[in-house]
């Protein structure tokens, strides 16, 4: 990741040379020291390099790009993305009010979800956003009925399931016909009928997102040219679209994959749709890991070395209470020391953390070369990282620092036990 790099350093205190991480101009050493571990750090560049890959890939096109704000949703990081242009893709009327607060404009905000409350659509309503990602025919009466009573009229795409099988985690599909999300492709034109005859909907579109962590284009195109034939039956019966959301789910290089460039998978995309006779049609994405993931890493601080009959742990301040994936996915992040000691023998590590599971662990079996109260970096971590965190084993929740080239900036304080306790009521006295 070019955006934490290790570069030469030397401590002061016996002129020695080494390497140690930068984020960006900063060496995360000094961040650690200023504001605490665990510590987020998200870097500026990254993430608008990584908005930026997929608005040059699609600059002949006329498109929307709406972040999927589940992935990472701290206002410094929604407000950066808005700056650049970003549309928003939400799941809840508290990702509505963060896009607000953080200056997004709800015209361009997708509201997808399988459980929209009637509260969340008349605030959705109210401020007016790009339209309702619509996943079952029942909230499709719901939507209806909300808007007639606003005396608005609700713009709706349906999201359609088209049964495809994304290959990748079992939680983290969602194309499937045994999944929750979305409506059965075969359903869908009866569903576009009832859509068109109700007086407080506009149909606008149609949405497809399969899954998360995708590592390959076939999915999604196999995807796409189901969504093209459905287009086709709504065409014959008067049904034109002006927009098609083929959803995100693009992934990252956590450990070893080869992951597609926006730029390569969505050429596909725009080839698929000019052969079709889409051409003139909005392309609506909605990344959230793949502009989110690599820009950001977390810095946890070695508290001991427990040496076991088996193997080795590194026991750190950091835990599944902050970053979640390792323990609910067996996901790989990659951990570094973030100061290189070549003189210092290598060994195979667990890091775990302080919280009573056995299944808190941030990584297995990790080659590291490591000292109690060194700093260790976990990579990958801007995305499903902070916004899955809890106060599990009642632990505060971590600080998040954005850097900007050689500045810093506090984007969330360090929670504070008496914050934890804030919402809290003992029982009145007998």
């Amino acid at each position: 990741m070019e955006w934490f790099t290790f570069q030469s350093s030397t401590e002061s205190s016996n002129n020695k040379h080494h390497n140690e991480l930068y984020a960006e101009k900063l060496p995360v050493k000094q961040l650690a020291e200023q504001y605490g571990t665990p510590l987020f750090v998200y870097s500026r560049r990254a993430l608008e390099t990584n908005f930026q890959a997929y608005h040059q890939a699609m600059a002949d096109w006329p498109h929307l790009i709406c972040y999927a704000v589940k992935a990472n949703s701290n206002l410094a990081v929604l407000n950066v993305l808005a700056r650049q242009g970003a549309g928003f893709d939400i799941v809840s009327v508290g990702e509505l009010e963060r896009v607000i607060a953080a200056g997004g404009d709800t015209g361009k905000v997708v509201f997808s979800g399988v459980a929209k409350q009637r509260h969340e659509i008349r605030r959705a309503l109210e401020v007016g956003v790009h339209c309702f990602n619509i996943e079952s025919e029942q909230e499709l009466e719901r939507i209806q009925e909300e808007a007639l009573s606003m005396n608005k009229v609700a713009r709706i795409s349906l999201r359609v399931n088209p049964d495809v099988d994304a290959q990748t985690h079992p939680y983290i599909s969602t194309g499937l016909k045994d999944n929750k999300f979305g409506i059965d492709i075969d359903r869908a034109p009866d569903v576009y009928a009832r859509a068109a005859e109700l007086s407080h909907i506009e149909i606008v579109g149609v949405d497809c997102h399969i899954g998360s962590q995708l590592t390959t284009t076939e999915p999604f195109i196999d995807a796409l040219d189901r969504l093209l034939m459905l287009m086709d039956k709504l065409k014959t019966k008067g049904i034109t679209l002006k927009h098609l959301d083929i959803g995100g789910g693009l992934g990252i290089q956590y450990q070893d994959e080869t992951i597609p460039s926006p730029s390569d998978y969505l050429v596909t995309v725009k080839e698929h749709l000019v052969q079709r006779g889409y051409g003139d049609l909005t392309l609506m994405v909605e990344p959230g890991r793949s502009i989110a993931a690599q820009a950001g890493i977390m810095l946890t601080r070695v508290e001991l070395i427990k040496p076991a009959a088996e193997k080795k742990f590194a026991i750190v301040d950091a835990a599944m209470n902050d970053l979640l994936r390792p323990s609910i996915y067996s996901a790989w992040h990659t951990i570094v020391n973030t100061v290189e000691r070549p003189d210092i023998e290598s060994h195979q590590y667990d890091v775990v953390g302080p919280v009573c599971e056995s299944g808190d662990f941030l990584g297995k079996d990790r080659p590291l070369t490591v000292l109690e109260g060194d700093l260790l970096a976990v990579y990958s971590a801007g995305a499903y990282g902070f916004v899955m965190s809890s106060n599990y084993n009642s632990r505060n929740r971590a600080a998040e620092i954005m850097v900007d080239g050689d500045q810093a900036y506090v984007v969330r304080q360090r929670e504070t036990i008496e914050e934890q306790f804030a919402s809290e009521r003992l029982l009145p006295e007998a």
